[in-house]
């Protein structure tokens, strides 16, 4: 997939396919987008590759999760798990509360997490291989 063959009217959650964690986080977005907001592709993936130079961070570098809207706009670290709560709605909205909080000091418990999570959740030998179920929702 070329990044113009993109869906235009879903969010893009771009994350760590190694990560138990990750996983985890995109296995309960799945169970919790009612509205079937969210499309997955893992960092680690040739497109993910693609995108995360598209739209200009350098992934090499990158230890986040990454929050795509196709022509609009992107968020990473914290700011991206905000908003994807919020793209959730319902009682996931709550956690927008925690916008009030600076950036900064968001993103440093954000990266603290980020840099223990393979030694606290664990970590694959290889990206998740969706059910055929799920297919649609993960971007190649």
């Amino acid at each position: 997939m070329e990044i113009q063959d993109l869906p235009k009217d879903k969010k893009i959650i771009l994350f760590d396919g190694v990560c138990n964690l990750c996983d985890t986080s995109i296995q309960y977005v799945i169970k919790h987008d009612k509205d079937d907001v969210f499309r997955f592709v893992a960092l680690q993936s040739e497109l993910g590759q693609k995108l995360l130079k598209h739209i200009g961070i350098n992934p090499i570098h990158i230890d986040s999760i990454v929050l795509y809207e196709p022509g609009i706009a992107y968020y990473y670290k914290s700011t991206a798990a905000l908003q994807i709560a919020k793209g959730l709605k319902g009682i996931f909205t709550v956690a927008t509360v925690f916008q009030i909080l600076p950036t900064g000091f968001r993103d440093l418990i954000y990266e603290y997490v980020a840099k223990n999570r393979y030694q606290w959740y664990g970590k694959k030998e290889s990206c998740l291989v969706p059910t055929p179920a799920l297919k649609s929702k993960f971007l190649e």
